[in-house]
């Protein structure tokens, strides 16, 4: 039986080998990228800004922080990214986003694990309006924050925050105009408190672009008084680039 497993397997992989996620080279094993891929993105690490994890050029301590942070300290408790967008990321989501690659939640999950803080109680996927999961049938952040749940063993609120009025895209917008695009677009589970007090909160999208969403949802988890809530998204736009 063990055998016929074996043959069955080596022949299913033989017609449909694992492909890279963002171009779709043949591959050796699932959720890798190619070798021309992974050459192509920059991995997001140490050095960095304590606060937020912006790259630094160099390492200026472990306590350094960018400008950004000391003029104006963000909401969130950690800011966690696996890689930078561009080209390579920004095509992995889009084919997950749209293209109804799912099993790229998994690929995404595997690379972020890395980056995820320790010493949390809680996940909390960003949600989409539900007018975009009738359209979509999924909600990428959710599917990203249970491939994390399996790795991390923390466990995965997927409805704790409720995405109340669909918002239109943010890109263009400067920050105040975000802000008050996305203010009282999100609210609490009423079923959720209880999961939210008092805990240590990830709170998981795909993208990371300029924190107007992010900052939304944390607020909303803070005010129902929720310890700490780090973020944590796949990609990230560094400052000087821009996203989706």
């Amino acid at each position: 039986m063990q055998f016929a497993r074996t043959i069955l397997r080596d022949a299913i992989r033989f017609a449909l080998p694992p492909r890279c996620p963002s171009c779709g080279e043949i591959v050796e094993a699932d959720h890798r990228l190619c070798p021309t891929c992974w050459s192509q993105t920059e991995f997001l690490g140490q050095p960095a800004c304590a606060r937020c994890s912006l790259p630094f050029d160099h390492d200026r301590g472990p306590a350094a922080e960018c400008a950004a942070c000391i003029a104006e300290p963000p909401l969130h408790d950690g800011l966690h990214a696996a890689v930078a967008y561009g080209a390579v990321a920004r095509e992995l989501m889009l084919k997950l986003k749209y293209g109804r690659r799912m099993a790229h939640a998994e690929t995404a999950a595997r690379m972020m694990a890395r980056v995820v803080p320790s010493g949390l109680d809680l996940i909390v996927p960003v949600p989409l309006h539900r007018s975009r999961i009738w359209s979509r049938g999924f909600n990428q952040a959710v599917l990203i924050a249970e491939g994390l749940s399996q790795r991390s063993g923390v466990d995965v609120a997927r409805d704790a925050l409720i995405r109340v009025r669909r918002t239109p895209t943010l890109r263009g917008m400067g920050a105040s105009k975000r802000a008050k695009v996305l203010a009282g677009a999100f609210m609490l589970n009423p079923r959720a408190s209880q999961r939210v007090k008092g805990r240590a909160i990830l709170l998981v999208d795909d993208v990371y672009t300029s924190g107007a969403t992010t900052d939304a949802c944390i607020r909303v988890l803070k005010r129902a008084g929720a310890a700490r809530v780090a973020v944590a998204a796949f990609a990230r736009v560094l400052p000087d680039r821009e996203g989706d």
